[in-house]
């Protein structure tokens, strides 16, 4: 009997971590050069999604950021991603009387160093399936703008141009069909 109990207790804990890695997802950032300048960590709760936002790079200062439509980060000005990711049709803006967009989120302030530290929420967003999964069909991505969201402006805050842009994509691992190369490889090739 205790052996029954043991591996029951080690399939709910196996299933708990696998569910947990389902609602977990850390976001790489990069900046319209290319280069990674931080990152979003995005997690399950019950009223929505958390986000940590880490970055460096940016000007001192008040910026828009916002939960795009579609997973794709084309720098350098990121247009690729969309629209904000609105799947209710709402209005702009978290002062609109009638609701806002889902991807919609409060302003992050970069310091005089140009270094973000936030934590934000997407209420009733989800990484699970649905209407309102940022993970539904291929993904969205995370958009940071140049300027402050006034919060009313339709339809996007009038917060500027796109700077820094993370892809939230539905299946992270599987949209890749080339592995990196090995820089090594040549290594060899010239010893011998």
């Amino acid at each position: 009997m205790r052996l029954f109990i043991i591996a029951v207790a080690l399939i709910l804990a196996s299933c708990q971590s696998g569910s947990d890695s389902e609602t977990n997802r850390t976001v790489e950032m990069y900046n319209g050069s290319g280069d990674m300048v931080g990152t979003a960590v995005l997690s399950e709760l019950e009223s929505g999604i958390q986000v940590e936002v880490s970055l460096e790079g940016l000007e001192p200062g008040y910026h828009g950021i916002h939960i795009h439509e579609f997973p794709k980060c084309k720098g350098p000005d990121f247009t690729s991603a969309g629209n904000h990711f609105n799947p209710d049709g709402n209005e702009h803006g978290l002062m609109h009387p009638e609701g806002s967009h889902l991807g919609d989120m409060p302003n992050i302030e970069a310091d005089a160093g140009g270094l973000v530290e936030a934590e934000l929420m997407l209420p009733e967003a989800t990484l699970k399936d649905g209407k309102k999964s940022i993970l539904r069909e291929e993904g969205t991505s995370i958009i940071v703008h140049q300027g402050q969201d006034d919060g009313v402006s339709q339809p996007g805050g009038e917060s500027g141009n796109r700077l820094v842009c993370g892809e939230i994509k539905a299946d992270p691992e599987g949209n890749s069909s080339e592995s990196p190369t090995d820089p090594t490889e040549q290594n060899e090739d010239q010893e011998e």
